[in-house]
């Protein structure tokens, strides 16, 4: 199955910087938490978790954001596989 090389490419340019914010977050907050829960500060930073599973003030994402986040990242991945796999030199025959 072949794909067009240029739509793909267009889709992966649109995708990372809207996907870029959120994967930022969940990382940063993520590990941020842990740090703060390993040094036993966790109850302090427990706002953290919050923003992690994407409650933030009034806007509460938390049913939603973790697929989305996946279905963003697993179309990065997929598109830049797409785009790898693409770009290799085909190997010639009796060679």
């Amino acid at each position: 199955m072949a794909f067009d090389k240029r739509n793909i490419r267009q889709l992966h340019r649109r995708l990372v910087p809207v996907m870029v914010a959120p994967l930022l977050i969940t990382v940063l907050t993520g590990s941020l938490f842990q740090v703060a829960a390993l040094t036993g500060k966790g109850a302090d930073f427990y706002w953290l978790l919050n923003v992690h599973r994407g409650k933030w003030g009034l806007l509460n994402l938390e049913m939603i954001y973790p697929f989305l986040n996946a279905l963003g990242l697993l179309l990065l991945m997929a598109s830049g596989v797409v785009m790898w796999w693409n770009g290799r030199p085909k190997k010639r025959k009796g060679t």
